[in-house]
């Protein structure tokens, strides 16, 4: 079915997605500095031009229907794309002539992107970096539907139809409350070692979580996870109230490990040494996305970056 798009106009968007969001089509027809009658009618001109109910009326104000739902998380995404439309035409206007959109692991944000990305705006202050945070397989799927322009993530995810270079080497710690038996030791703990003990993740489709899964499998031992968060500060904060062990990358957590007091051990395992990527979409970046990502795949660039920091 094809809909006439004539019938269709941002105000009508706006205004259908104001009434979800406050379930009242007076609050939705103030915000959108309409008169209630002109309101109601563009409601229902919309839902006449898709042939189904948006909303249900009752008593105390409006319900979504299932078209309603579908409508209105297209619509969001139609006026943010507007919005970011009519942000880039400003920038334009100020100097700024290109905007590139990188999405990244948290590995890679929290050690490594903020002074590359400051030295690159040096460097290049006429090109705008937006930046998207997101767990690694995410990052990677994010590419390939080509909803980015440039990721940075952690091997393992598929990389098939995209473009990968080496961005750096990190490395995973076990991350402990303070005093814990496991922080005594003294050589490198084996993962398989730790498995009696209950843990602290990073959400699903996270690298970290993806292996340790992995490797309680191959060792036919049960992952005890008890709590899943979204960031390394949460993380580290659970394990400092003992509910838990973490593994995270060195680099980030050390910090955290400090101010909190609390323990971090090495780990033997060879998949403790990790391979972060860099990536665009195979013959689909132009001459701006190259030069960043030879930007960020070159080492030599963290020495820059920690000057320029120091500067």
């Amino acid at each position: 079915m094809r809909y006439n798009l004539a019938r269709f106009d941002l105000v009508s968007v706006r205004l259908a997605v104001d009434c979800a969001q406050t379930g009242s089509l007076t609050a939705a027809a103030r915000s959108s500095h309409l008169a209630l009658a002109a309101a109601s009618r563009r409601i229902r001109e919309l839902e006449d031009a898709l042939g189904d109910p948006l909303f249900e009326r009752h008593a105390r104000g409006l319900r979504l229907t299932p078209a309603g739902r579908v409508f209105v998380k297209h619509g969001l995404s139609l006026l943010l794309t507007m919005e970011q439309l009519s942000s880039e035409l400003a920038d334009l206007r100020r100097g700024t002539v290109r905007h590139i959109h990188l999405c990244a692991s948290s590995a890679a944000i929290s050690q490594f992107l903020p002074p590359l990305l400051a030295r690159y705006g040096q460097l290049h202050p006429q090109v705008h970096i937006d930046v998207e945070e997101q767990v690694s397989d995410t990052v990677a799927a994010t590419l390939r539907e080509r909803r980015t322009d440039i990721a940075v993530f952690v091997e393992g995810p598929d990389t098939s139809g995209l473009d990968t270079r080496l961005f750096r080497h990190d490395e995973l710690v076990l991350v402990l409350p303070a005093g814990h038996r496991l922080a005594a030791l003294k050589t490198p703990l084996a993962f398989a070692d730790a498995l009696d003990e209950e843990w602290i993740s990073l959400t699903a489709g996270a690298a970290m979580l993806q292996q340790q899964q992995q490797s309680a499998l191959a060792a036919n031992r049960p992952f005890k996870l008890r709590m899943q968060v979204r960031s390394f500060d949460a993380v580290c904060h659970m394990v400092a109230s003992s509910l838990g062990i973490a593994i995270l990358p060195k680099a980030a957590c050390l910090p955290i490990v400090k101010a909190m007091k609390i323990s971090w051990r090495p780990l033997a395992d060879p998949w403790a040494q990790r391979r972060l990527l860099v990536a665009c979409t195979l013959g689909q970046a132009d001459a701006g996305i190259l030069l960043l990502m030879d930007f960020l795949a070159e080492p030599s660039q963290n020495a820059n970056a920690q000057a320029a920091k120091q500067e």
